[in-house]
C-alpha cells in the first residue's frame, strides 16, 4: 500500500467494439464497451447512468436485453444485471468475435467458426448452451445478423465474401449465397421483407433478395475506405447509411437510388457502428476515436446536421494541469484538442471550441485536423483572473506564437501572442503570472517577452546585456517561473544556465550553470524552489533567492516525463519513462514513496488539496485518477502508509471504481451488514489524532431528536380526540337504540384482527430487544463495540428510546441479588459501552445524545445500585476529561480568532 491508490480512469467514452441499443419503456439506452469495462447511456441526452465493473479481459463483442448485458472477453461470456455479475458462460475454446440476441437466446460465435446458443430466462439454472453449430472449416466468420420474420434463422458472414442462412433451432444451414468475392464486413436486415444489405471491405454495398438470391442495387463508395457500419431509417424515409474505416459517413436514397448526402468529418478515425432510432430521424454512430455522435435529418436540403455528442481524446493526452480548486482537469492531447474534464460529473467534460473550425473545414473542402490548432505542448492558467479576460495561454508545436483561451466562455480567445523577435522561432515555454495580468513566453532561440492579456500587447522583452546578446539565452528556453508578488522572473536555457530577472524592470539580477543540459522546470511560489530535471536523471532543487542548491534527489533511471510540486511545497512528485511515479519530501530530503506501473507516464499533477494526483499514460486516451489514502486513512503520520524506497507495483486505475459493485447480502445477520456497510468504508479512521474527537457523521436531526424526544412526543399528541360520525354509511350493520343514537354492530373480525396485530406488535418488540440485548452482549465479549454502535445508529430516535425504555426496572425496591437480575446487567454493559466510547472520542454527539437519553431513563435505578454507581462515577471522571480537552481547544481557536479579527493590518 502506498500514499496513492488507483482510483479511477476518466475521458473513455468508447472503444474499439460497437455498442449495442436497447429500449426501456419510453427511454433509449447505449451500452458501450470502454476496455474491460462497459458503460451505459441514456440516449435522451447521452447522459453516463451506469459503469460496469472490470472484467479480467478486453471486451470483444457486447449485447443487451432490457436490464441484462452480455459482455464477450477472451473465451468467455460475462451476464450481468445492471452493474452486477450473475452468471458467467465458458463453453469456448477460442476468441469470441460475435454476439446476436435472437428472442430469448443469445448466439455467440468464436473465430474457429463454433456457434453456441444460450437461453437467459433462467440464467442460474441453465450455465450450459442449449445448442452448438459448427461451421465449415473454410469459413471464417466476421458477421451475424437475424433478417425479419424469418423464425429460428440467421445469416452468417464470412472473410471469404459467402453468406450462409442457418436454421438455429434444427441445426442446419439451409442455402449458401456465393458472395462478391470481397470479405464481408457488415451485414443489416432493412425494412422491406427478405431484403438485407451487405458492406464489403472493398467499399461496395449490395441490396440483396435473399428470398430469390437476387441482387437489387448496388452502392459504391471505394474512396472512402471498407464499409464498416449499415443503418436503415425506420421513419418513413427511405434512406440507408454507411460508415466507412475513413470516418466518413454516408446516406444512400433507396428510392432514387443514389448518394444523397455525405458527412465528410463525422469521425477521426473507423465508424464502427451506425443505428438509426425507431420512427425518429436521428441517426446515432460510434468509432474508434473515443466518440459517440447522434445525427438529425431536419433540415431542408436533407443534410443531417450533429446533435449531440459525447467525446474524448482520440489521441493520448501530453499534458495535464488541475483547475477550479480540483475539481476540473485541463487536458491537451496530440489529436490537436484541448479538454476540460470534470472529476465530480462527467457530464460536464468538454472540448474548448476553436471558433467555428467546422464551418471553416466544410468551406475551404479540408479536414477538421487540418483546421484546429497544432497538438499543445505546454500551457500555463491563472483562475484569479477567469471573469474579466483569457486566463490560459498555450504553446503549440512548431508554432512561433501562443494562443489565449477563455475558460469562462471555453473558447480561443481573441487575442494572439507573437514574439517580435528577429528571427521568428516555435514558442516553447509560457506562464502567467500570480496576478493573471501577464503571460511571458519563450522560443526556441532563446527569446522571451512578456505580454497583456487583456490587449494581447507585448510589454517588453528580456535581453541579457552582460554578454551583448539580443535575447536571454542562447539556446531554446525550456522554462519560465514568476514568484508569487511579480518580483521575480526565473528563466531556464537548454544549456543548463538559469538566469533570475526583475520582473518589472526586466533586468538580470542574478545567473549560475547547472552543470549539463537541463530539460524541464517546476517553480513553487509559496516557497521559492525551483526543481530542475536534467539529461543525468538528477532532480535538482534551488532556492531562486540565496541561489544555491538546497536539495539533490536521485532514483529514476530513464527519461524524467514531468514533475509537480504539492500545493504547500513540502512534497515533489516525479514521473519517468522507466514507468515509476516517485514522492519527494522536500524537507527531509528523502524518497517516501514510489509507485511502478506496465504503462510509462507521460504527464502528471497534483490537485490543490492534495487529494488526487492525476497521470497520463503512453497509447492510453484516458487520465487517470490516484486518490490519496493518507488523507482518508486517520493516519497522523504518512509513513504508515508511505512504502519509502520500496517501489510498489500496482494496476492502472479501471473506469469503475476499484472496489466495484457489490450487492448486500439480505440473510446476513444484521450486525455484519452494518459492517459491511459502513465500517469498511471508514476502516482506517481507527486512529484518532491525539485531543480531538471524531463525529459519527449522521444527520443532525437524528441525535437531536434523541434529545428532544419528550417535546416532539406533546407536539405530536392529537388536540381533540376523534368524533363520532354523524351519520354512519349505508353498508355499515347497525342496530336500534332508545337515545336515537346509531350503534353499529360488533365486526367480530375485526375484534380478532385487532388482537392479532396487538400480539405481532409485542412480538416484534420482543425480537428487537431480544435482537438489541444479543448485539450488545457479542460486542462486550469480543471487546469491540463497533458492532453495536453501527447498530444503534441505524434506528431511529423513536425505536432507540423503545428499546432502551424496555429495559427499565419497574420495582426498583427488589431485594433480589444484582447478579440474578438481567436488567441490571444490561445497564451495566451499557455504562461499559458509554465508557469505552467517550475513551476513544468516536461518535462524539451521538453518544452525548444517547447517554443524555439514557440517564433520564434509568438514572434512578443506577442511583440505588452500588456496583452500577460506581461505573457513572468513571464514566463522569472520563467525560470531563475529554471535555476539558476539547473545551481548551475551542477556547484557544476563539483567542486567535478575536484577536486577528480586531487586529488592524
Amino acid at each position: 500500500m502506498g500514499i496513492f491508490e488507483p482510483f479511477r480512469a476518466i475521458g473513455y467514452i468508447t472503444s474499439v467494439v460497437p455498442f449495442s441499443v436497447q429500449r426501456l419503456g419510453t427511454e433509449t439506452f447505449v451500452t458501450v464497451s470502454v476496455g474491460k469495462a462497459f458503460q451505459i447511456y441514456n440516449c435522451a441526452k447521452l447522459s453516463l447512468v451506469l459503469v460496469g465493473p472490470q472484467l479480467p479481459k478486453k471486451i470483444r463483442a457486447l449485447a443487451s436485453y432490457r436490464e441484462l448485458t452480455f459482455a464477450a472477453y477472451g473465451n468467455e461470456i460475462a451476464v450481468f444485471k445492471r452493474a452486477h455479475q450473475v452468471s458467467t458462460w465458458s463453453r469456448h475454446e477460442a476468441k469470441v468475435n460475435s454476439l446476436l440476441l435472437f428472442g430469448e437466446h443469445i448466439l455467440s460465435i468464436d473465430v474457429e467458426g463454433n456457434v453456441f446458443i444460450w437461453a437467459f430466462k433462467e440464467i442460474d439454472q441453465n450455465l450450459a448452451p442449449i445448442g452448438h453449430i459448427m461451421l465449415d472449416d473454410n469459413f471464417t466468420p466476421s458477421c451475424v445478423m437475424h433478417p425479419d420474420t424469418y423464425l429460428n434463422k440467421v445469416i452468417i458472414g464470412s472473410q471469404e465474401g459467402s453468406l450462409q442462412l442457418w436454421n438455429v433451432s434444427t441445426k442446419k444451414k439451409l442455402y449458401e449465397f456465393k458472395g462478391w468475392k470481397s470479405s464481408i464486413t457488415s451485414c443489416v436486415s432493412s425494412p422491406a421483407l427478405d431484403v438485407v444489405a451487405v458492406g464489403c471491405s472493398d467499399g461496395t454495398i449490395h441490396l440483396h433478395n435473399i428470398r430469390y438470391d437476387e441482387e437489387l442495387v448496388t452502392f459504391t463508395h471505394s474512396t472512402r475506405g471498407a464499409v464498416t457500419a449499415l443503418s436503415f431509417g425506420t421513419d418513413g424515409q427511405p434512406l440507408l447509411a454507411s460508415g466507412g474505416s475513413s470516418g466518413v459517413i454516408s446516406i444512400w436514397n433507396l428510392e432514387k437510388r443514389r448518394l444523397q448526402s455525405v458527412i465528410r468529418d463525422a469521425h477521426d478515425s473507423s465508424v464502427l457502428s451506425l443505428h438509426f432510432f425507431a420512427n425518429e430521424p436521428v441517426l446515432m454512430s460510434s468509432s474508434a476515436d473515443n466518440s459517440i455522435k447522434m445525427w438529425i435529418f431536419d433540415t431542408s436540403d436533407g443534410d443531417p446536421r450533429l446533435l449531440r455528442f459525447r467525446s474524448g481524446h482520440s489521441a493520448p493526452p501530453q499534458c495535464i494541469r488541475f483547475y477550479s480548486n480540483g475539481r476540473h482537469i485541463l487536458s491537451a492531447g496530440q489529436d490537436r484538442a484541448f479538454r476540460l474534464f470534470s472529476v465530480i460529473q462527467d457530464q460536464q467534460s468538454r472540448e474548448l471550441s476553436q471558433r467555428h473550425v467546422s464551418k471553416r473545414a466544410k468551406k475551404l473542402r479540408m479536414k477538421v485536423e487540418e483546421i484546429k490548432l497544432k497538438p499543445v505542448i505546454a500551457f500555463d492558467c491563472a483562475e484569479i483572473r477567469e471573469r474579466d479576460w483569457c486566463n490560459v495561454v498555450t504553446c503549440h508545436v512548431d508554432t512561433a506564437q501562443a494562443y489565449v483561451w477563455r475558460l469562462q466562455n471555453f473558447v480561443l480567445g481573441e487575442h494572439i501572442l507573437k514574439p517580435s523577435a528577429e528571427s521568428p522561432a516555435p514558442v516553447k515555454a509560457c506562464t502567467i503570472s500570480a496576478c493573471g495580468n501577464f503571460a511571458i513566453l519563450g522560443t526556441a532561440g532563446g527569446w522571451i517577452e512578456r505580454f497583456n492579456l487583456q490587449s494581447g500587447i507585448s510589454r517588453g522583452t528580456y535581453q541579457d546585456t552582460s554578454e551583448r546578446r539580443s535575447c536571454a539565452h542562447d539556446g531554446e528556453v525550456v522554462g519560465i517561473a514568476c514568484d508569487s508578488t511579480n518580483t521575480l522572473m526565473i528563466s531556464t536555457g537548454y544549456q543548463g544556465d538559469i538566469k533570475v530577472w526583475d520582473f518589472k524592470g526586466r533586468e538580470l539580477k542574478s545567473r549560475w550553470e547547472v552543470g549539463c543540459a537541463v530539460v524541464k522546470i517546476v517553480f513553487n511560489r509559496l516557497n521559492g524552489l525551483l526543481a530542475t530535471v536534467a539529461d543525468d536523471l538528477v532532480i535538482r532543487l534551488y532556492d531562486v533567492v540565496a541561489l544555491r542548491m538546497v536539495r539533490k534527489f536521485e532514483g529514476h533511471t530513464d527519461r524524467i516525463t514531468d514533475m509537480c510540486f504539492s500545493e504547500d511545497g513540502k512534497w515533489l512528485l516525479s514521473s519517468s519513462m522507466d514507468g515509476t511515479l516517485r514522492i519527494w519530501d522536500v524537507i527531509l530530503a528523502r524518497q517516501i514513496d514510489a509507485i511502478h506501473v506496465d504503462v510509462s507516464i507521460t504527464a502528471l499533477a497534483l490537485s490543490p488539496n492534495m487529494d488526487i494526483c492525476a497521470t497520463t499514460h503512453v497509447d492510453q486516451n484516458g487520465v487517470y485518477l490516484w486518490v490519496n489514502q493518507s488523507m482518508f486513512s486517520g493516519a497522523s503520520n504518512v509513513d504508515s502508509c508511505a512504502s519509502g524506497k520500496e517501489v510498489v507495483s500496482v494496476k492502472l486505475p479501471s473506469v469503475s471504481s476499484t472496489n466495484g459493485h457489490q450487492a448486500e447480502d439480505s440473510d446476513k445477520p444484521v450486525m455484519n451488514t452494518l459492517q459491511s456497510k459502513d465500517t469498511t468504508r471508514f476502516r482506517g479512521l481507527d486512529q484518532q489524532i491525539p485531543d480531538l474527537v471524531t463525529l459519527s457523521l449522521l444527520p443532525r436531526s437524528q441525535w437531536q431528536s434523541l434529545i428532544n424526544l419528550d417535546i416532539i412526543k406533546v407536539r405530536n399528541k392529537p388536540v381533540e380526540p376523534p368524533k363520532k360520525p354523524e351519520k354512519a354509511p349505508f353498508f355499515l350493520p347497525s342496530v336500534p337504540s332508545l337515545s336515537g343514537e346509531i350503534l353499529f354492530k360488533p365486526n367480530e373480525s375485526a375484534n380478532e384482527e385487532a388482537k392479532k396485530d396487538q400480539v405481532e406488535s409485542v412480538g416484534k418488540s420482543d425480537v428487537a430487544l431480544s435482537q438489541f440485548l444479543q448485539v450488545l452482549h457479542s460486542s462486550a465479549e469480543m471487546k469491540n463495540f463497533s458492532a453495536f454502535t453501527d447498530y444503534i445508529k441505524s434506528l431511529s430516535p423513536s425505536t432507540l428510546d423503545m428499546e432502551l425504555r424496555m429495559l427499565q426496572i419497574i420495582d426498583d425496591d427488589d431485594q433480589q441479588e444484582p447478579e440474578k437480575r438481567p436488567e441490571l446487567l444490561s445497564i451495566e454493559l451499557l455504562l461499559d459501552y458509554f465508557v469505552h466510547e467517550i475513551s476513544c472520542r468516536n461518535n462524539f454527539e451521538f453518544v452525548q445524545a444517547v447517554i443524555r437519553l439514557f440517564l433520564r431513563i434509568h438514572g434512578e435505578t443506577i442511583r440505588c445500585q452500588s456496583g452500577l454507581l460506581e461505573k457513572a462515577r468513571k464514566l463522569l471522571d472520563i467525560q470531563c476529561g475529554v471535555w476539558q480537552r476539547v473545551d481548551k481547544l475551542f477556547q484557544s481557536t476563539r483567542c486567535m480568532v478575536t484577536f486577528l479579527s480586531n487586529s488592524q493590518f
